[in-house]
């Protein structure tokens, strides 16, 4: 499992493959000067649902489990990114999830 570290004590765990794909969605962000509200649910923990504040001006680091760079779903990546710009926020999502959320009716348009 991998590590989001938020600010300057606020830990977070990935499995490093998701953490890979978050980390390339927030980082385009944020190169962009972009600040954006990032959700995601972490039930294995018994810590509910958690949302941060994505600002470049807040320390971040990814900090991977794993030595090898998981190949990126590009699709993956883009479904956060787009999230990102709405009122929700980015949702950190599974592979499956991002995947189901391209297929949905109606969103081909935002995909292309």
């Amino acid at each position: 499992m991998g590590l989001l570290i938020y600010g300057e004590w606020q830990r977070y765990e990935f499995d490093d493959r998701q953490l890979a794909h978050v980390k390339a969605a927030v980082q385009h962000k944020l190169r962009m000067h972009e600040c954006f509200l990032m959700s995601w649910v972490q039930a294995e923990h018994s810590m509910g649902r958690i949302s941060v504040w994505m600002s470049p001006e807040i320390p971040l680091t990814f900090q991977f489990a794993g030595s090898r760079r998981p190949t990126l779903n590009e699709h993956w990546v883009r479904v956060m990114e787009h999230m990102s710009n709405t009122p929700r926020g980015m949702v950190v999502l599974s592979e499956e999830e991002a995947m189901q959320v391209m297929r949905a009716p109606g969103t081909a348009s935002a995909w292309a």
